[in-house]
């Protein structure tokens, strides 16, 4: 991609409105723009990085046998009268009214949308078990949309709901999709801590949060350093300095961010709904269920304030918009351009995704100081001294030292 055609317009400033790191940095390098509290839209960096995240979540989900559904956002009054939940969730939901006087509400959750839609396709046993998951918008009245992505009144999330005939089956599968989010979060370039938290509205029984350390977190949780135990600091009758009931290190607290649960629906939601399948011995019975929810733009949110500096972001390689950022230092005889265009040409070819910095009325310092705020992991540089060496220059986002690199050698570098 040329940056001189690329849909964006940094800050040198942070939006003073702004409270959070990641509203900050997304809003000045262009990633998103804000339409109102709690309500982004995605900017071609933004989206790119979005995109990144959906294929590391549906090729884990489809490994694991879910697969992919796309349900409505609007959603039928009377099957959450079913459960009751209508005027419970008033708080939260949007809702509106059609001419005809019937009232939908904007999806805050599909519980209730996949209870009916399976009530109608699952009949025996034989059916069973079931994974299927979607990535959608979800729409919430938050009253505390100050953090940015993280807390927003429009959302994106991935959300997968298991049937079972049995609980045995159920509880088999709930740890194949514990394991399965630690994996996704990891590869997102965050640190996970399955953590013990209270059910909610949505179950009574026992759920489970994927919590990222993060020093402005809006969540608190007691954690054990080895990853043996952690509890959400609201349920938790430990504290710090007390013994890891499991393994016996001392118990930290720390500031986090919850980027993922999962909950133990059972029979609440089928049997509210009638929703039945008929078992190996001919008896008629409740279907179990499971729900298990991914925060995708609560996990971008959650990589900026976990990783970023004084400069700006610092993407994760596999979730970054670009894997390289190619920068010309213009020269008088336009040589260092051609040489950059052919670097580009190359590096496209070997299915690098570069950003290639093509502007010529741009200072070398605005060039630079872009390219930390943006935060793709890799920066070559190509002047007319490093043409002179045959070279160019690389410096990792991360690290703070630059080295020159035959442009021979830079497949090797870059493990083309």
């Amino acid at each position: 991609m040329l940056q001189s055609q690329l849909f964006y317009k940094t800050l040198k400033e942070d939006p003073k409105d702004e409270q959070s790191i990641n509203a900050k940095l997304l809003l000045r390098a262009a990633f998103v723009h804000k339409e109102m509290a709690g309500v982004f839209s995605y900017l071609p960096l933004g989206l790119r990085v979005l995109r990144k995240i959906e294929n590391i979540i549906r090729e884990e989900m489809d490994n694991i046998g879910g697969q992919e559904i796309f349900m409505s956002v609007l959603q039928p009054k009377a099957i959450w009268e079913e459960t009751g939940r209508w005027s419970k969730m008033g708080e939260i939901m949007y809702r509106c009214q059609e001419e005809s006087g019937k009232e939908v509400g904007l999806g805050s959750t599909h519980e209730e949308m996949i209870t009916d839609i399976i009530r109608r396709f699952v009949n025996s046993y034989e059916d069973l078990p079931l994974y299927l998951y979607q990535i959608q918008t979800k729409f919430r009245k938050e009253l505390r949309a100050k953090s940015g992505l993280l807390r927003g009144r429009e959302f994106g999330m991935k959300d997968l709901y298991s049937f079972h005939s049995s609980e045995e089956d159920f509880r088999k599968f709930y740890e194949i999709i514990k394991k399965s989010y630690l994996k996704i979060i990891k590869k997102c370039g965050l640190d996970p801590i399955f953590t013990e938290a209270s059910g909610g509205d949505f179950t009574e029984q026992y759920t489970h949060e994927f919590q990222v350390l993060a020093k402005d977190g809006e969540d608190t949780i007691i954690y054990c350093e080895k990853r043996d135990f952690s509890e959400n600091k609201e349920i938790s009758k430990l504290s710090v300095g007390q013994k890891c009931p499991k393994c016996g290190f001392l118990l930290k607290e720390g500031k986090s961010i919850e980027v993922g649960n999962i909950f133990p629906l059972g029979t609440r939601y089928s049997k509210d709904m009638n929703a039945y399948f008929i078992d190996k011995d001919g008896q008629r019975k409740l279907i179990i269920m499971g729900c298990y929810g991914l925060g995708l733009s609560r996990l971008i949110g959650s990589i900026v304030e976990v990783h970023n500096d004084e400069k700006g972001i610092i993407w994760p390689s596999s979730v970054a918009p670009f894997q390289v950022h190619l920068i010309h230092i213009q020269d008088k005889k336009g040589k260092v351009r051609e040489e950059a265009d052919k670097l580009y040409v190359n590096l496209q070819k070997e299915n690098v995704e570069v950003l290639y910095d093509d502007r010529i009325n741009v200072s070398v310092g605005e060039k630079l100081a872009e390219a930390d705020l943006i935060g793709i992991p890799i920066r070559i540089i190509i002047s007319e001294k490093t043409i002179a060496e045959k070279s160019v220059e690389i410096k990792k986002r991360s690290e703070a030292n630059a080295k020159l690199v035959k442009i021979k050698e830079l497949g090797k570098v870059l493990k083309l």
